[in-house]
């Protein structure tokens, strides 16, 4: 891939202009790294996965260096759809399938372990993010709906859940009036936030707990030795373990992992504040994503505006026009907002897996590395950063149980990502607007 991602698409060392970078809590600007420092733990990325490892590893002893190329919540945790959702990726059906019944409840306990740990951590730092409770799963066929309505039933039978409330086609429209959709589930146990300020609340906590944070200290280069050499443009850090928490934005830093995690594109646009017309977009203050290969999800933000992701990329670069890429999906959704005023757009980089579940990995016996959320983040790599510490100190059965997770190369390794990139989001767009 010629495009480094870390400076292809943004100004550097500024968050995008986004809604969430207008309305953050103002963050502390950390210094860049400079000359030679000495840690029990380098980590690479300071988003969730970065964040929440040195937050854990600093609360249990250990001194934590922390790099970050731009800033801290810079990449997808500050510019994500905000959803913390229940379970993994996949769903539970398709997990039992691939790993088996054991695995798979495994699986289902470490994301409610997600959600819980993303609450508690909230919480016990007071962090300002407008957490709230729920995430529905809506469908535009009767055939997803019934696949829906009958995942909430499974749910409820195999894992004692009993937070899906099932929505026909009146309850759905209540909930949501767009034409579009003909059913689905609401999830009580899950919830939506401020990206951003989750983000910087974490940072905070990390270095309060006693983590270093550098930023714009960009790495160029790792030697895996007796320890770890970890070289910026400015300085270098000598660490016992190594933490790789960079997702989409990884670039040639490690080639196990590129070769497993695809960094794509996607877009959020902001309307202007909706008013009493808010109601027309959601009844209820809950998040919203459908089930379309290529997702649509949706919220309203604190001031009410319609917070809408969607539009697929196809190449690396950011359209020159991302209101207008984002307009189109929302449109479709609902049509009276065909010609509403977008105030923000945006776009992210995030990274996914053939599976679309992460990938968890020891790379070496002093390296290890979590990625490829694939639009399931919020918690998943808030938790990945907790398993990573935990495994740190020798405490590896969660990181184990997500390391199994079967992560099978992209076709060709890195290099073919681009053009396989291309291929599957035209097939899926248009297995979509076919409904097949």
């Amino acid at each position: 891939m010629a495009l480094n991602l870390l400076h292809a698409n943004d100004r550097p060392g500024k968050y995008p202009q986004s809604w969430y970078a207008a309305t953050a809590t103002p963050g502390v600007h950390y210094p860049s790294l400079s000359g030679g420092v000495r840690a029990d733990v380098c980590i690479v990325g300071a988003g969730y996965t970065g964040l929440s490892a040195a937050l854990h590893l600093a609360e249990a002893g250990r001194s934590v260096v922390l790099l970050d190329a731009q800033r801290v919540g810079f990449g997808a945790s500050g510019r994500n759809g905000g959803q913390l959702g229940s379970g993994q990726r996949q769903d539970q059906e398709a997990l039992e399938k691939m790993v088996g019944q054991q695995d798979a409840t495994h699986l289902w306990a470490l994301g409610e372990e997600a959600k819980d740990l993303v609450k508690s951590l909230i919480a016990k730092h007071q962090i300002d993010c407008n957490l709230k409770p729920g995430v529905a799963w809506t469908a535009e066929s009767a055939r997803d709906v019934r696949h829906l309505h009958d995942y909430g039933h499974h749910l409820q039978d195999r894992y004692g859940y009993d937070q899906i409330e099932i929505l026909d086609q009146d309850a759905c429209h209540a909930m949501c009036p767009s034409p579009a959709y003909k059913g689905g589930i609401l999830d009580h146990g899950a919830g939506h936030l401020h990206p951003l300020n989750f983000a910087l609340g974490l940072a905070r906590a990390a270095t309060a707990a006693g983590a270093q944070i550098y930023e714009r200290s960009e790495v160029f280069a790792i030697e895996d030795g007796p320890q770890v050499e970890v070289r910026t443009g400015e300085g270098t850090v000598r660490a016992d373990h190594l933490i790789l928490a960079c997702n989409g934005y990884l670039g040639g830093l490690n080639e196990q992992v590129a070769a497993r995690v695809m960094p794509i594109n996607n877009f959020v646009a902001a309307t202007e504040p909706l008013g009493d017309a808010a109601a027309q977009v959601l009844a209820r203050d809950v998040a919203v994503a459908d089930s379309k290969f290529v997702v649509n999800y949706f919220r309203l933000s604190h001031d009410k505006r319609l917070l809408f992701g969607g539009g697929e990329s196809y190449g690396y670069r950011f359209p020159s026009d991302i209101a207008a890429k984002v307009r189109g999906p929302m449109s479709e959704i609902f049509p009276h907002l065909r010609d509403v005023k977008i105030d923000y757009a945006w776009g992210g980089t995030l990274g996914i897996t053939m599976k679309r579940l992460p990938y968890l990995a020891r790379v070496s016996p002093r390296i290890l590395s979590a990625s490829g959320y694939s639009g399931h983040g919020v918690g998943t790599a808030t938790h990945a950063g907790r398993l990573m510490a935990e495994a740190v100190a020798g405490q590896s059965d969660g990181f184990n149980t997500m390391a199994r997770i079967p992560t099978t190369p992209f076709p060709g390794g890195a290099r073919m990502r681009s053009p396989l990139l291309v291929l599957a989001m035209t097939w899926f767009s248009l297995r979509d607007r076919l409904g097949i």
